[in-house]
């Protein structure tokens, strides 16, 4: 039996967390010198989400600095995830990978017209050094609205699998795909697509030590935030093509060693980002405002952006004040870090008062949350704009400006997208008329209130 050991390296959801990117860096090149030294096949995998704009580098560098890191740690393939897909500008996106050295591998996204773009590919075929040939694709998470919105479409991820399995069988020996679609997804594509040989996860931030059979497919995935580097072992059997072997492990990043002058070269990339951010001025001359109160201004200003009837936000999502003096995009993105959207969703009164009463919980003031783009640490106090509150002993009474609220009325209330999704407000989840604000973060809507606000002292 003549055998040939391929070894794949893959991280994903890095989400900008570049604490350990020198290590992981060090560590690849080094493990990369070791197998092609010993005359074995080494390829290595992003699987989306490497890039996030609450980090400073990325948000100053449209994310190209993410693709900067990729290019210098030599990844031959990535595919992309949400982040990358849905919270950059349309040309952003379209330009993000202008200067990569790999391949960004997409199978289920397209332009409106349904041309490919020039720097994506739906798959690629490498071939090893005894001359077997790895088909490779990628599927990122199917958010076909919010795609829409931003000018791009998406298709349905296992349509797109059907299609790319009839392109590379009978062209190669094994079929790899980059899966940002999450760990059930995963696990369906492993049960109902035996011609996958290996699925690369991400987006739900599984961890899989050893990895794991869904059918006779090897699932992989290590985790989140760079805490993990993945590593696959196929032994092929280069006469009949088949995987005679195969394991994963995780490499946990705090054990690997520390590389000379980590801390300054982590702090570098901060720096980078933050000094692009810093000179870019948003107001010359604000009066200071608390954190508290800035809440409210951005409260206000979601409002009006979205010409609404009244909004609320989560206090949690301003993490800090502004002192007074120039702004800059830089204090704003330290502010309002999230990549979170203004939306609007259309609520009867008797809805409007139901959801209402839940923000009055006392539960939200302490809630910890993670994820839903939120990238503070605790939800805070729930603040209204257009929106009075009475209480008479335990019944609450609802005020959309001045006005009783009317149960058979419908109304327009703005909010942060992350309210949408089903986890905290079951009636703006069933919510059949919802409208999202894109490519505006909450930190842009609240950007143009300090231009605005600026504006009226000046005049």
């Amino acid at each position: 039996m003549n055998l040939e050991v391929i070894h794949i390296y893959h991280i994903n959801d890095l989400h900008s967390h570049f604490e350990h990117w020198p290590r992981m860096q060090h560590f690849l090149a080094e493990r990369r010198k070791w197998h092609i030294e010993a005359g074995e096949e080494f390829l290595l995998f992003d699987i989306g989400d490497h890039a996030d704009r609450s980090h400073p580098l990325t948000e100053a560098t449209h994310g190209k600095g993410n693709v900067q890191l990729l290019n210098e740690a030599g990844f031959q393939a990535v595919t992309i995830g949400n982040n990358e897909g849905i919270t950059f500008p349309y040309d952003d996106l379209d330009h993000l990978y202008d200067q990569r050295q790999f391949d960004v591998l997409v199978a289920n996204l397209a332009y409106k017209d349904g041309q490919r773009p020039g720097w994506l590919k739906e798959h690629a075929i490498y071939e090893t050094k005894k001359g077997m040939k790895i088909g490779l694709t990628g599927l990122t998470a199917n958010y076909a609205h919010l795609y829409d919105l931003l000018g791009w479409q998406t298709h349905d991820p296992f349509e797109a699998l059907k299609q790319q399995i009839s392109l590379l069988k009978g062209k190669t020996d094994m079929i790899i795909l980059l899966s940002h679609l999450g760990i059930h997804d995963d696990e369906r594509i492993g049960e109902e697509f035996p011609e996958i040989n290996v699925v690369i996860g991400g987006h739900t931030h599984h961890i899989l030590h050893e990895g794991k059979l869904a059918g006779n497919t090897l699932l992989a995935c290590a985790g989140k935030y760079g805490m993990y580097v993945g590593h696959i072992r196929l032994m092929v059997d280069t006469a009949t093509g088949r995987i005679v072997e195969q394991k994963a492990w995780l490499y946990d990043t705090n054990d690997l060693s520390p590389v000379e002058d980590e801390e300054e070269k982590v702090n570098q990339l901060y720096k980078w980002g933050k000094d692009i951010l810093s000179a870019d001025a948003v107001a010359t001359d604000c009066a200071e405002i608390s954190k508290k109160d800035l809440a409210l201004v951005l409260c206000k200003a979601i409002q009006d952006w979205c010409h609404a009837d009244c909004a609320f936000i989560n206090e949690g999502l301003i993490l800090e004040g502004l002192s007074g003096g120039k702004v800059t995009r830089y204090d704003l993105l330290k502010l309002c870090p999230h990549p979170i959207n203004p939306a609007v969703v259309e609520l009867t009164g008797a809805e409007l008062k139901e959801v209402l009463v839940q923000t009055m919980d006392e539960k939200w003031k302490d809630l910890q949350i993670f994820g839903l783009g939120f990238r503070g640490k605790i939800m805070g106090k729930i603040v209204y704009s257009g929106i009075d509150v009475k209480k008479e002993h335990d019944y609450h009474h609802f005020f959309i400006h001045g006005q009783l609220i009317d149960s058979d009325r419908t109304y327009k209330l703005a909010i942060p997208d992350m309210f949408t999704f089903g986890r905290f407000f079951p009636s703006i989840f069933r919510a059949k008329n919802k409208h999202y604000f894109l490519p505006e973060f909450l930190r842009h809507v609240l950007e143009w209130r300090i231009g605005e606000m600026e504006k009226q002292i000046v005049n």
